[in-house]
């Protein structure tokens, strides 16, 4: 057999390491706009997302045949537009103006009449809108060998997908070294790189934690909008900084700040969801509109992290039971958990009670929703 692209750069055989090149490349071009080419047992089908496109691109895409054009969307989003589905669906579109696309993708309090189908075969189109921090929104159309103007586009195959996401809980140390924090001087940063697109994750070491005992540990996802900002309309700089302090308090352990912006969606869909939030709808609803799950976070590198610094057992600082979960599944032992409070405000309250009755964060939501009234 002829040696093929992966074949060179991997030495043969190492079909992981290729099905990982060949995803991160495919989410590369999409998130370009440009149309990828994606292969779901017998059938492959030319995929563009709407969130990267432009309208030229769109009208390209739908070709001599815009009938055969169909518009994938989530299960959250299929729902909110009134469709009752379990699964992610296919409209039936044909050609339509970018701009009514864009609507039917994530407009607010809109319903349809389209015909639509299940598309559970193409399921793993969620996961690379998830991987580019994109809508799971992309138009979709039967890839016909003899369609010249998809020659270029790349080729992905559902297989290496899956495959490639087994990698994301791969991570290596690369770096380390002391930064003193306002009022915790013995304080080191540590980076770990892997995953996809080999994306740097920061442990933050207070003190000389003590691997013996359950180690006192806050998992904190990325919040540019409350951790560096100090926005009032969440908890998570308050969460951010308490959970630092209780770290030093108890003599030492360590904070995983993930990157995993807007509980996974990323910086430009957190500020769709965000104006959809002031609009009237509460954090869950306004991500179910632009296609989300309530929280598409995943907890592989912190998982990593801690196996690389040598933490087995700890005592997590948290209000979320999903982390509980999650470490407890990858055989991180959890002894112990303490509530991290942030400051109740008038912009936060409903954030904080939605997290607490919807999203089932360990809080009490009566006592937050009476604390301002």
């Amino acid at each position: 057999m002829e040696k093929g692209s992966s074949d060179i750069l991997f030495g043969g055989d190492d079909f992981a390491d290729a099905a990982k090149v060949n995803t991160e490349r495919a989410v590369s071009e999409l998130r370009y706009g440009r149309p990828v080419l994606v292969a779901t047992g017998d059938a492959r089908f030319a995929v563009l997302a709407v969130d990267a496109a432009a309208p030229g691109d769109v009208d390209r895409f739908f070709g001599t045949e815009p009938g055969e054009t169909s518009l994938f969307l989530s299960a959250h989003r299929a729902r909110a537009l009134g469709l009752s589905t379990i699964g992610p669906v296919c409209l039936a579109t044909g050609r339509q103006s970018f701009a009514d696309l864009s609507r039917l993708a994530f407009a607010p309090d809109l319903r349809t009449d389209a015909a639509w189908r299940p598309a559970s075969e193409l399921a793993c189109l969620a996961d690379l809108a998830r991987l580019a921090l994109l809508l799971p929104a992309f138009l979709v159309r039967p890839a016909r060998v003899e369609d010249a103007s998809l020659a270029r586009c790349l080729s992905v195959d559902e297989v290496e997908i899956r495959a490639a996401l087994a990698e994301e809980s791969r991570f290596t140390e690369v770096a380390r070294t002391p930064v003193p924090l306002r009022d915790i001087s013995d304080c080191r940063f540590v980076v770990f790189r892997g995953g996809l697109a080999q994306r740097d994750q920061l442990a933050i070491v207070v003190g000389e934690p003590d691997t013996s005992h359950p180690v006192p540990v806050r998992i904190h996802s990325s919040c540019i909008t409350g951790d560096l900002f100090g926005s009032l309309k969440c908890d998570c700089g308050d969460q951010l900084r308490e959970g630092l302090q209780l770290i030093a308090q108890r003599g030492g352990g360590v904070l995983l700040y993930l990157d995993q912006e807007g509980r996974g969606t990323g910086l430009a869909a957190k500020m769709r969801a965000y104006a959809l939030q002031h609009e009237g709808f509460d954090t869950i609803d306004a991500d179910a509109q632009i296609g989300f799950e309530p929280d598409g976070r995943r907890y592989g590198a912190a998982v990593a992290m801690l196996r690389g610094l040598g933490i087995g057992s700890v005592e997590l600082l948290t209000n979320n039971p999903t982390k509980i979960a999650a470490l407890q599944a990858a055989g991180i032992e959890v002894r112990a958990r303490t509530a991290v409070i942030g400051t109740v405000t008038a912009e936060n309250q409903g954030y904080l009670v939605t997290k607490a009755r919807r999203a089932g964060h360990l809080l009490d939501w009566p006592a937050i929703a009476a604390k301002l009234g």
